[in-house]
């Protein structure tokens, strides 16, 4: 089965001006989630949610998908395998799941997310 795009990322300066952009452009109820992260809702059924997150350090801009999968670690090591990069080890998310970030082999960076929910 393949692994779907659940989530998006929104990479910025600032948190709040950001979140206050998106809300008016596309009508998108954004809320603080604690730390420099806020939750996206985009209100409707269709696509997916997603998160604007300020990290305090590069990459500042940038937008990052992530693909569920089953086993983050083994899905790292399957993307270095084929030649790509380690950009961020696999990191749980208290409550939530485990992410990391891999980089392909021209550098493109992409998310995988392993949720603590089982997927629908």
């Amino acid at each position: 089965m393949g692994q779907p795009v659940v989530h998006f990322e929104i990479g910025c300066k600032d948190a709040a001006r950001t979140s206050e952009f998106y809300s008016k452009l596309f009508d998108w109820k954004i809320e603080q989630s604690g730390g420099p992260s806020a939750m996206i809702d985009t209100g409707s059924k269709a696509g997916i949610h997603g998160h604007i997150t300020a990290l305090g350090h590069e990459p500042h801009r940038y937008i990052n998908i992530y693909a569920e999968v089953d086993d983050v670690q083994a899905s790292v090591d399957r993307a270095v395998a084929l030649g790509g990069k380690t950009v961020v080890p696999p990191t749980d998310v208290p409550g939530q799941g485990k992410f990391a970030w891999i980089a392909d082999p021209e550098g493109t960076i992409v998310g995988l997310w392993k949720s603590l929910e089982p997927r629908a």
